[in-house]
């Protein structure tokens, strides 16, 4: 029997089980795993079969959640582990449901998303020796040697279960090693023989017993230079994409901002990192004039060789891999680089700073927050008087959009999911966000990560209101019905709006910045980046049990998203198209 360091001894969970599926779904549920998004396929039936005869026997289980596709089905973990930070789990057909995960992949990596994602396999045993056994001409088409090899760029650990595995063992520790920091997703195969073989319970030790580390605090020679380094700025600037990734260090970057008068900056906001109604947030000095720039957890601060700092600044960067150590290229410079958990390395740079500070230091500060005050309060009446200037246009501006939706929601005591592109620093501008562990985007390039992740959100934060805003691009690549039939029948209410602006981005905006005298642009031609005719996607909601409302009158605008928001509130999932100025009009 294994002994911890102490040598206490150490009693493993036992579990009953009669088949693996059993102990599979007791491991997950002893580890703390609540939700298992699950895409049907013969290969996983025993998965089922184990929940139900789990729960029929009051034994620990996670409960299934039916997806009906698979990439909207990881995105709903993704979403469930961002906001719980708890593991989610996913079931998906042999190899192609693995590939019909698709972009979730990257979003789950991207996003460091504590997520394990699974797959039935083809059975290795010939028919009639084994329960399981290859009986269908469908598990012969699956039959690959090495299903890890289609996400292992992608996942921490990857392994296709054996039957000489101790089940409950290898989700402890695939379990671990997702929650390890930096998290992200890992992935499990399971051929259906093995997942049916016949055992007589397992014995296994639970990742608390694994023990997950805590990442560790910043090297002290790091923090004090970094300390003088702040205080000798003039200009100084943080940058962050994703600090929130862990909400404790939401507030000790306001700590720490207040403090020394800090201006923050989003990069790509991945997370809550600030909040956006602080007067020092979106106030700091350009790019290039800023003669000390903080880069915290963002993996594109800036676009080298299109805005960057100048030379003469002081650059520091701070995060749990600051050298995103898994990316091919990384251009990125940096005077000095400080690896370790956000929250503590912001506790000890308040504490450093704060021994340090002069009364000469503590008077330029207050200056510094003088003028960023006055500046805040101009940009937020420049950014009032844009969107009401443009309160009448129709189609509908989404600049008035992105005010409308943000006066509806008030006060930021909502989760917000921002899956635009071409509205998104608008989005991000009017929308509140002042608490921590409140607003959320991908992390990824992955289009249709919102609408799965909505859901996996509403499922983890039941009592919050959860909103999502997408333009019609990234809502139709999610599978839109799939995860809206499933918040109707697992009565998990979430409002969508999205801005139909007929077309995507990429297809539109970038071929014509890039051929800005090109046939496209002279013909008014973008066919391959239009959506038109547009779909009808109140109707669409509404035949999965939803309630749907296209608006295309700017006077509609606010009483149909207070409706929506309304309806949400009274438990049914509502979906807000508005028709925006369309791709490429202007």
């Amino acid at each position: 029997m294994a002994r911890p360091a102490s040598g206490r001894e150490t009693t493993w969970v036992e579990v009953p089980a009669d088949e693996v599926g059993e102990a599979l779904m007791q491991a997950w549920a002893v580890n703390g795993v609540d939700y298992l998004f699950f895409s049907s396929g013969s290969d996983i039936g025993w998965l089922q079969e184990a929940a139900v005869k789990l729960r029929a026997l009051g034994r620990p289980t996670p409960r299934i959640i039916t997806m009906l596709h698979e990439n909207t089905n990881l995105h709903a973990a993704c979403g469930y582990a961002m906001v719980a930070h708890r593991p989610a789990i996913t079931a998906a057909h042999i190899e192609l449901g693995t590939m019909n995960y698709g972009a979730a992949v990257h979003s789950a990596f991207h996003g460091r998303n504590p997520v394990m994602l699974t797959s039935g396999k083809s059975p290795n045993s010939y028919g009639g020796t084994a329960r399981g056994d290859r009986d269908q001409a469908a598990l012969w088409r699956g039959d690959f040697p090495d299903y890890g090899s289609i996400v292992r760029q992608f996942v921490k650990w990857d392994h296709d279960l054996r039957a000489t595995d101790s089940p409950g063992l290898m989700i402890s520790r695939g379990l671990q090693l997702t929650m390890t920091e930096p998290t992200g997703p890992t992935y499990l195969s399971i051929p259906r023989d093995v997942g049916m073989r016949p055992i007589q319970g397992d014995r296994f030790p639970t990742v608390a017993q694994l023990g997950i580390p805590d990442a560790p605090a910043g090297d002290a020679d790091a923090i004090r230079q970094a300390a003088e380094l702040l205080l000798q700025a003039d200009q100084p600037l943080v940058i962050s994409q994703a600090l929130g990734r862990d909400p404790r260090a939401f507030d000790l970057m306001v700590d720490l901002a207040e403090l020394l008068g800090l201006p923050f900056m989003d990069a790509n906001r991945d997370k809550a990192n600030f909040p956006n109604d602080n007067p020092l947030y979106g106030t700091g000095p350009k790019l290039q004039e800023a003669d000390l720039i903080l880069v915290i957890e963002a993996l594109v601060p800036w676009i080298p060789g299109y805005d960057e700092p100048a030379p003469e600044a002081k650059l520091i960067a701070i995060g749990i891999d600051p050298t995103f150590s898994r990316q091919l290229h990384n251009e990125f410079p940096a005077d000095l680089r400080i690896s370790g958990s956000v929250a503590t390395i912001l506790h000890q740079l308040y504490v450093e700073v704060d021994r340090l500070l002069t009364a000469r230091d503590r008077q330029a500060i207050a200056e510094r927050k003088e003028r960023l005050t006055a500046a805040a309060s101009a940009r937020r009446a420049r950014l009032e008087q844009t969107a009401l200037s443009q309160q009448n246009k129709r189609p509908i501006s989404p600049t008035y959009t992105s005010y409308a939706l943000g006066q509806v929601l008030g006060d930021g005591d909502q989760l917000f999911l921002n899956d635009s592109v071409t509205s998104g620093t608008d989005l991000a501008n009017y929308v509140l966000n002042t608490k921590p562990n409140s607003a959320f985007k991908s992390g990824s390039a992955a289009g249709g990560w919102g609408i799965g992740a909505a859901l996996g959100a509403k499922l983890a934060a039941p009592d919050k209101l959860v909103v999502l805003a997408a333009g019609d691009g990234f809502f139709l690549y999610g599978v839109p019905y799939a995860s809206l039939w499933a918040a109707a029948k697992y009565d998990a209410p979430f409002l969508s709006v999205v801005f139909q602006n007929l077309g995507y981005s990429t297809g539109v905006n970038r071929v014509a910045e890039k051929y800005p005298e090109g046939y496209s642009v002279r013909e008014h031609d973008f066919e391959g980046g239009m959506i038109d005719p547009p779909p009808d996607l109140a109707k669409m909601a509404e035949s999965v049990g939803c309630a749907g409302e296209n608006v295309s009158e700017p006077e509609d605008l606010v009483p149909a998203l207070e409706r929506a928001v309304r309806t949400v509130r009274d438990g049914t999932p509502a979906v807000v198209a508005v028709r925006t100025t369309p791709l490429g009009s202007h």
